[in-house]
């Protein structure tokens, strides 16, 4: 029985998954956190390692271990839990797998009367948001994946090494897959109202940091993957903004994996875009203005993205 305000509930307690919990006690967000996860002695132990931090958080949060009846009054249900993709394995057959996967997971939250906030981090995260949303049969706002909040992260943290200022104060946005052919949407990104493209692009010294800037963004994961194996805590960051903004109504918009129905011109399709998130999950998703090249770079991105799932709609 729920016995206190936000309750969430974390499936999948990887190295991911665990970053969330630790974030999640440090922050306080919610009032109670169950962890589900098939390793059910790591679950254990970690539950108990979080706790034992309590003490020192400032609004402790009550970690639990969890089954998936537990899911039945929770407010948010976050998943981490996906199978990583193996050497000679092609992104499709991780994406096939995975779906499956999902097909467990989902029926098995749904079968105990959830009804509250899916949010997805696992890879390749839009479809997976697709994924979710076939196999709950919930509506469209209440099913978020993590999108390109990570991809903005870096792209933000890079400008602002850059420029010496704090990230928070730079505006600017990386769309589409959370993947290789994710949007950089230099035509809006600012600092205090001035263009930060502008100031690079009219700098001989400097012009050569707009294609910098996104390339580094873009293969990030990968210079941290063959550093120390994954990436985990950038993500699990991301993910608990996210969740805040549910938890506590924020109507911050972030660049979330969000269904767009005519938006952008384009329908049909999870991909990562700004979006107000509150207490209802995706509010509604604000149409940044293009320039034509980013909308011709976004299309073929959401292309990608709708030809995965189109791959897969035999599971559906």
């Amino acid at each position: 029985m729920k016995t206190k305000g936000n309750k969430v509930v974390l499936v999948g307690n990887g190295a991911v998954g665990a970053s969330y919990a630790f974030t999640m006690m440090s922050q306080g967000v919610a009032d109670e956190l169950f962890i589900i996860d098939i390793n059910k002695d790591k679950v254990l132990g970690d539950v108990l390692d979080l706790n034992h931090g309590a003490p020192y958080a400032d609004s402790p949060v009550k970690v639990q271990a969890g089954e998936y009846s537990d899911c039945g009054d929770a407010d948010l249900v976050v998943i981490c839990a996906g199978a990583p993709q193996k050497v000679g394995e092609t992104r499709l057959d991780l994406v096939e797998k995975n779906a499956k996967i999902y097909k467990d997971i989902v029926t098995s939250i749904m079968d105990s009367g959830f009804d509250g906030i899916f949010l997805i981090a696992a890879n390749p995260v839009d479809i997976l948001t697709y994924v979710t949303l076939k196999y709950s049969g919930l509506p469209k706002h209440k099913v978020i994946g993590s999108g390109t909040i990570l991809d903005t992260a870096r792209f933000r943290h890079l400008i602002s090494e850059e420029f010496g200022v704090a990230p928070a104060s730079i505006h600017g946005y990386i769309i589409g897959e959370h993947g290789d052919s994710e949007v950089p949407v230099w035509s809006s990104a600012t600092i205090a109202g001035v263009s930060i493209y502008d100031q690079l692009k009219n700098d001989p010294e400097k012009a050569h940091l707009i294609e910098d800037i996104y390339v580094n963004t873009r293969d990030a994961a990968y210079d941290i993957i063959k550093a120390k194996g994954a990436t985990y805590y950038g993500v699990a960051m991301g993910l608990m903004h996210i969740s805040k903004a549910i938890l506590k109504n924020q109507n911050v918009v972030l660049t979330v994996s969000s269904y767009l129905e005519g938006e952008y011109g384009h329908e049909g399709v999870y991909t990562g875009v700004p979006t107000v998130i509150n207490g209802d999950g995706a509010a509604r998703v604000i149409e940044t203005p293009l320039n034509e090249e980013e909308k011709e770079k976004f299309a073929k991105s959401v292309k990608i993205l709708k030809d995965m799932q189109d791959s897969i709609s035999h599971l559906f």
